[in-house]
C-alpha cells in the first residue's frame, strides 16, 4: 500500500514524516505448525483435542484475526473511528485467541514434566517459596477460572519478579496486564473436554507432564535482557 508522506525542513536538515494511521502493507497471519505430533502428548492430552484444537479452533482465531484486519484496514482507510473502534473486541479475542495458542503449543513438548532449572527455578523460589506452592497457586488459579479462559506466569518487569495471573476468554497477558507471557495453561473446555470431560482439575492434574521446562526457561531469559 502507499502512504503519503509530510516533507518539513529546520535547520537539521529536512525530513520526510508518515503521517498517523499511514497504512503499510503487511503479512497474513498463518497457523503455526505443531513442533510434535497430535499424539505426541498422549496419555496426558490425546490426540483427538490436539488436532481439533489446532487444526480448527486455533485455526479459526487467524482466520477472523486476517478478516478483521483487513476491515481494520478498511476503516482507517476511511477514517471512520466508529468502525476502528467496533472492531476491538474481535481484534482482542482473535488476535488473542492466536497470540495465546501459539505460545501454549511451544509450551508443551513431549519430553516435558518435571521441575525446571537454573534461574528460572530460582526466581520461582524467591517469588512462591517453592516449585510445589507455585504448582499449588496456578493449579489453583485456573481451575477457578469462571467459564473460558486462561491461567499464566508472567513476568512482571517493573517489579522483577514473577507473577501468576488469570485471563478471560482470549484476552491476552501482555495486552491485559502488561505481564510478559512464560506459561499459559488453556482451560477452555475445546482444550480438555472430549478426554477430562467437565472434571477441569483432572486435566490440569496431567498437564504439568507436558510442561516444556526449557521453552518457559528461555522465554524468561529473554524478557530479563
Amino acid at each position: 500500500s502507499v502512504c503519503l508522506f509530510v516533507f518539513f525542513s529546520s535547520r537539521s536538515g529536512a525530513k520526510l514524516i508518515a503521517p498517523l494511521g499511514c497504512l503499510v502493507s503487511r503479512q497474513k497471519h498463518t497457523l503455526p505448525d505443531l513442533p510434535y505430533d497430535y499424539g505426541a502428548l498422549e496419555p496426558h492430552i490425546n490426540a483427538e483435542i490436539m488436532q481439533l484444537h489446532h487444526s480448527k479452533h486455533h485455526a479459526t482465531y487467524v482466520n477472523n484475526l486476517n478478516v478483521t484486519e483487513e476491515k481494520y484496514k478498511e476503516a482507517l482507510a476511511k477514517g471512520d473511528v466508529t468502525a476502528q473502534v467496533s472492531l476491538q473486541p474481535a481484534l482482542k479475542f482473535n488476535g488473542g485467541g492466536h497470540i495465546n495458542h501459539t505460545i501454549f503449543w511451544t509450551n508443551l513438548s513431549p519430553n516435558g514434566g518435571g521441575e525446571p532449572k537454573g534461574e528460572l527455578m530460582e526466581a520461582i523460589k524467591r517469588d512462591f517459596g517453592s516449585f510445589a506452592n507455585f504448582k499449588e497457586k496456578l493449579t489453583a488459579i485456573s481451575v477457578g477460572v469462571q467459564g473460558s479462559g486462561w491461567g499464566w506466569l508472567g513476568y512482571n518487569k517493573e517489579q522483577g519478579r514473577l507473577q501468576i495471573a488469570a485471563c478471560a476468554n482470549q484476552d491476552p497477558l501482555q495486552g491485559t496486564t502488561g505481564l510478559i507471557p512464560l506459561l499459559g495453561i488453556d482451560v477452555w473446555e475445546h482444550a480438555y473436554y472430549l478426554q477430562y470431560k467437565n472434571v477441569r482439575p483432572d486435566y490440569l492434574k496431567a498437564i504439568w507432564n507436558v510442561i516444556n521446562w526449557e521453552n518457559v526457561s528461555s522465554r524468561y531469559a529473554a524478557c530479563k535482557k
